[in-house]
């Protein structure tokens, strides 16, 4: 399974996402698996995770790669993975720039995993990091259960 999450500036949801679901696929002796996060804007390209983020994988014993750096999605991505995974409605929308079609339905949003049709609020302007974490473990434990 290749999955990649995607937030608007993959510096705080999307990287918390692929870390997690790293971190539950290891824990759980899984195999098969190539994840990854990008964004959708340009705005943080080429920037490191955002360090409350980082402080929140850490607190949560969430092991991290250092060198990630933020990119944006390519329409060469919908080939590459198998589920394209966004955090909330607008990265919904954006996306569609770059992926215009989506014949197999490999894009979803986060919270769909979970049953709960809303978004992954962004820690950026909540401040609000452990919520986010607690959102993305929920959708992260649901997905490996399917």
């Amino acid at each position: 399974m290749r999955v990649l999450f995607v937030c608007h500036g993959n510096i705080c949801r999307s990287p918390m996402a692929e870390f997690i679901l790293k971190a539950l696929v290891q824990a759980k002796g899984l195999t098969g698996y190539f994840i990854e996060s990008a964004a959708v804007s340009t705005e943080e390209i080429g920037n490191p995770i955002y360090p409350p983020a980082k402080r929140c994988l850490t607190q949560h014993g969430v092991w991290f790669d250092p060198g990630k750096r933020a990119r944006q999605v390519t329409s060469a991505d919908y080939d590459r993975f198998d589920r394209i995974i966004c955090m909330d409605a607008s990265n919904l929308r954006l996306i569609r720039w770059i992926i215009p079609e989506d014949p197999a339905g490999k894009i979803h949003l986060m919270m769909s995993y979970t049953g709960i049709g809303r978004d992954v609020a962004d820690p950026w302007y909540t401040g609000d990091f452990e919520e986010t974490f607690q959102d993305l473990l929920a959708a992260c434990e649901a997905m490996l259960r399917l």
